[in-house]
């Protein structure tokens, strides 16, 4: 099975729904190895609630001990930099635009590196970083 990883807007989706909606995301990988962006991590960190950080610690303790948490390398930001100035010229995205894309790029830079799968809720960005890399995505809603 392809490895998957789950983006910023399933987690907090789930996050939203209570403690026991994230450690129920796994069957949206139907036995796949699930992986955890390193950027992802930082997301989650910056947006929990402080009554949701514990659901976060064990998801990073527990992804970490299985040593499956992607961090970007310095190619992932390169491409992430190139897909984005692509992005900007095809669509005319101010800085702004620009800047909010740069996670989810650095994302898909770094799945699309290892053959991870991204599961998203966010079709809009991820079909538009798609046009300019290949990577490996779904949209699910939940």
């Amino acid at each position: 099975m392809q490895p998957a990883l789950f983006d910023s807007s399933i987690y907090i989706t789930a996050l939203r729904r209570g403690d026991g909606a994230v450690l129920a995301l796994r069957r949206f990988t139907t036995g796949a190895p699930l992986w955890l962006s390193a950027v992802v991590l930082e997301e989650l960190y910056a947006g929990t609630a402080d009554r949701d950080c514990h659901v976060v610690e064990r998801l990073e303790r527990d992804l970490d001990r299985a040593k499956r948490i992607l961090a970007p390398n310095l190619s992932d930001w390169i491409q992430a930099g190139r897909v984005l100035a692509r992005l900007a010229a095809n669509y005319h995205y101010e800085q702004i635009g620009q800047g909010r894309l740069t996670n989810d790029a650095l994302i898909a830079m770094s799945a699309g590196r290892l053959g991870i799968r991204v599961i998203t809720a966010n079709e809009r960005d991820f079909s538009r970083l798609a046009e300019f890399r290949t990577f490996q995505w779904q949209v699910t809603a939940l």
